[in-house]
């Protein structure tokens, strides 16, 4: 739609990264946010407990779904863009590895949201909370050095902003770190929301 209302030309592939990570951002954490939401309601997730398995296992199990569904999100637009600009040169291999990396971080942000309400508006108000705040301060479409130095700090402790670093360099050759702190930093990001996300589900949720 950017490309359709803008009346100037657009730099496809300059953009792609940031369509991408907003694809699997709002996939991910819409889609889980609101199904164990609708599932806590309904009491359905209780039976869930009940199955021969670890807490850990069974929330790895159940946000499996959302994992894939932001991995294909992601390249909904790259089979657009490849209609209309040339995409070789593309660190395949490196893209990949970083949309995964991105869904699984927003889709345990989704699970942390998701296990932080009780309503399924309290869960989109939330996920809001986190996800505008991404958009404009992660480097999608605004480079942080464009940003003020006052708020330029709280690009680096958002998650999304080396996921979309991570894409830049493999799709742009444009990016401001290392592959390997990019996945790193997200990689410890997904780590402490599942681990936070779990603990409130045996403290809040298991009686």
């Amino acid at each position: 739609m950017f490309f359709v209302r803008s009346e100037s030309a657009v730099d496809i592939r300059g953009i792609l990264p940031g369509v991408m990570a907003l694809s699997i951002l709002f996939g991910t954490t819409s889609m889980l946010s609101v199904t164990i939401t609708f599932e806590r309601k309904s009491r359905s997730f209780e039976r869930l407990l009940l199955a021969p398995i670890s807490l850990n296992l069974l929330m790895l199990a159940k946000t499996t779904g959302a994992i894939i569904f932001g991995i294909i999100n992601a390249f909904i637009p790259v089979l657009f863009a490849s209609f209309m600009v040339n995409l070789s040169g593309i660190n395949w291999l490196t893209t990949f590895l970083g949309v995964v990396f991105i869904a699984v971080t927003s889709t345990f942000l989704g699970l942390f949201i998701a296990v932080s309400v009780s309503e399924v508006f309290e869960a989109q108000t939330f996920s809001n909370f986190f996800r505008f705040p991404m958009m404009f301060l992660c480097g999608l479409f605004i480079p942080i050095s464009n940003l003020p130095a006052l708020i330029r700090p709280l690009s680096y402790v958002l998650p999304l902003t080396y996921g979309a670093d991570i894409l830049k360099i493999s799709i742009n050759n444009v990016g401001i770190f290392q592959p390997w702190v990019s996945f790193s930093v997200l990689l410890a990001f997904s780590f402490g929301f599942f681990m936070i996300s779990t603990r409130n589900i045996k403290r809040r949720w298991i009686y």
